[in-house]
């Protein structure tokens, strides 16, 4: 891991951006150490997620948590992929039309989890060895299905805040069966891309014996501000106590 650049934020958080094995990414530090680490899904696009990031990043912070994100295969200045584009046109194309669209999230998405997660885990494993980190971890956003894919087959993530706003293939319900570790979930009741039953029966299927569903009214990018309150108290719960005892 190579750090690129750091500066210093009001309430002396400290905002790094890092390279590791050409990947981008951003590490957010709070003023008080060891803290434990929330890793910060996205959609993709570093740069025009920034401010959505940061804000997330500050909220966390607030809380004594560093946060920290990477871009996703294909997305901001990283590569495209030819496949993904396919796939997301004839997305479109079948949505627009009524058309069955598991093949083509099965294309889509598929390809995406196995390339991401062991970019998100070699990213773990070099941010846990900085000092300023305590070990204890947890993973927050979407796309959905990386993050349903890191909580069950990355131990070191001990809790995970999910927003069901993307597609999840179907073949992956049988992997949520399986998940054990808490979940805090998110859902837009109206979001105009995704498949609300689809979502509950996701979170129908989670095998975690603590699981929170938190539904609000509105689109895709109507989550009110209260809803990420909501996470917080999710993430303090399960890391602080941990990140102390480590």
């Amino acid at each position: 891991m190579n750090f690129d650049s750091e500066c210093r934020l009001d309430e002396g958080v400290i905002e790094r951006e890092f390279t590791l094995n050409e990947i981008p990414g951003i590490l957010w530090t709070p003023a008080i150490s060891p803290a434990p680490l929330i890793l910060m899904g996205h959609p993709g696009g570093l740069r025009t997620q920034y401010p959505r990031l940061l804000g997330r990043a500050r909220r966390a912070a607030a809380d004594g948590i560093a946060t920290a994100t990477i871009e996703l295969p294909g997305s901001g200045e990283r590569p495209p992929s030819a496949d993904a584009q396919q796939a997301r046109a004839d997305l479109r194309r079948a949505l627009a039309a009524g058309e069955p669209i598991d093949e083509i999230v099965d294309r889509l998405i598929l390809p995406l989890v196995e390339q991401a997660v062991p970019e998100w885990q070699a990213a773990l494993d070099a941010l846990l060895a900085l000092p300023e980190l305590s070990g204890a971890a947890g993973y927050s956003g979407g796309p959905i299905a990386i993050g349903m894919r890191l909580a069950l087959v990355e131990p070191r993530i001990l809790a995970a805040g999910l927003f069901a706003g993307s597609f999840v293939p179907r073949v992956m319900f049988e992997e949520a069966r399986q998940i054990s570790i808490p979940l805090h979930v998110l859902l837009q009741w109206d979001d105009e891309g995704n498949d609300r039953q689809l979502a509950l029966d996701l979170f129908d299927a989670f095998g975690s014996r603590e699981k929170t569903l938190q539904a609000n009214m509105g689109g895709h990018t109507g989550v009110p501000a209260f809803a990420g309150d909501d996470a917080s108290r999710f993430f303090a719960r399960h890391l602080m106590t941990t990140g102390r005892e480590k």
